[in-house]
């Protein structure tokens, strides 16, 4: 029952499914606008780490759209630290959600609402839905606010009084900058130039207290780890990356990655040998790795967290990209490469569970990238900058 709302768990979906039913009756009952530019906004973004990266362009258009608004955000408690390093942004509320927080670490669906409903207090003007998610749009009609605006899922429309359709064949910051856009009232949104991340004080000097010492001309970073196994690529190219890039004077290799990933770092550090490394795995939380990527004059990732990090902070990147489609997900970067191999199968977008053939090992999408083209497209990019 209401399997269309592709909600995993039978109790949310059959929750959510009856709440959509019980609103069905009342229509799309669209307010009229009111005469001048809301006065304060919440923006909703409760995913994971580059999934709030890439709606970072459509923050900053809001911020230029309504100069004088308040503009409130919020995510989940892994993107707080985050969220505070962006330009232009009030109050970052944490709302950890059940669907993807950590087994019993979220919110129970009572405590979910009753965070949502504490919103009423703030007097919302307008809030905005970044999630093609109907958990979400209930969230947002649950704050109160006469101007609420979304996707329609399939369901979940009548949460909201303005839901335009996902376009799944374009990039989720082109479908967010879409949602700003529709609500100003057709206005084309300028965003200022310049990065949408902007790491503090704290975070610059634990940057700074990582490579100091080191007498480097050229940072070139290795975020080794794909995050899952159908996006890693090989650590012996990672490797063969890194000393092929560090034979020119005044270069250093860069490995980062979370306390998790030290096995796989540890891994390509001793296979790169003695060579300049700077190995800061575990070693920086989120805002002083954001710091650290703005140093780096190229960094070398997969389709990761850290590749959309890296953009936002304004360092060129040059991204391995198999199952997941770089029209939707790719970096956002002024300066950037997208490699991939295509094959008949993809992009597949069998992330979380790829087909059976590609299991246990490096799938043929990522197997088929090669360090030559990997090392060409870094040297293009440093080129580049350096002009």
């Amino acid at each position: 029952m209401f399997d269309h709302l592709q909600i995993y768990r039978p109790r949310e979906r059959l929750l959510v499914g009856l709440a959509d039913i019980a609103l069905t009756p009342l229509g799309w009952r669209r307010p009229e606008r009111p005469a001048g530019p809301p006065k304060r906004v919440l923006l909703l973004r409760l995913e994971r780490i580059g999934d709030l990266l890439m709606v970072l362009d459509a923050v900053a258009a809001a911020r230029a759209v309504w100069p004088d608004a308040a503009i409130d955000l919020a995510v989940g408690s892994w993107n707080v630290p985050l969220a505070e390093l962006i330009p232009g942004v009030g109050r970052v509320d944490s709302i950890d959600v059940p669907w993807l927080a950590r087994e019993g670490t979220g919110l129970s669906w009572s405590g979910l609402l009753a965070r949502a409903g504490a919103w009423r207090e703030r007097r919302y003007d307008m809030v905005i839905a970044f999630e093609p998610d109907i958990r979400t749009n209930l969230l947002a009609w649950r704050s109160g606010a006469p101007h609420r605006l979304g996707y329609w899922t399939g369901g979940g429309g009548h949460f909201l009084t303005d839901a335009l359709a996902y376009d799944r064949n374009s990039h989720v910051s082109a479908n967010a900058l879409a949602l700003i856009q529709h609500a100003s009232g057709g206005a084309t949104p300028h965003p200022a130039p310049g990065p949408r991340l902007v790491p503090n004080r704290s975070a610059s000097a634990a940057a700074d207290r990582v490579l100091a010492g080191r007498d480097a001309t050229r940072l070139i970073g290795l975020h080794v780890s794909g995050g899952r196994e159908s996006k890693q690529w090989h650590l012996s190219r990672f490797a063969a990356v890194g000393r092929a890039l560090t034979n020119e004077p005044g270069a250093t290799v860069v490995l980062t990655g979370a306390a998790g990933d030290k096995a796989m770092v540890d891994q390509v550090r001793r296979a790169i040998g003695d060579r300049p490394i700077i190995d800061t795995a575990g070693a920086l939380d989120l805002p002083g790795t954001a710091a650290l990527l703005a140093r780096l004059d190229v960094l070398v990732t997969g389709d990761t967290g850290p590749m959309h990090l890296a953009a936002a902070v304004g360092t060129p990147v040059v991204a391995l990209f198999g199952p997941s489609d770089p029209k939707r997900y790719g970096p956002l970067a002024t300066k950037q490469r997208v490699l991939r191999v295509q094959l008949p199968c993809s992009p597949c977008g069998q992330v979380r569970l790829p087909p059976e053939r590609c299991r246990g090992h490096v799938p043929d999408c990522m197997d088929g990238i090669t360090v030559d083209a990997v090392v060409r497209a870094a040297r293009e990019l440093m080129a580049e900058s350096a002009r």
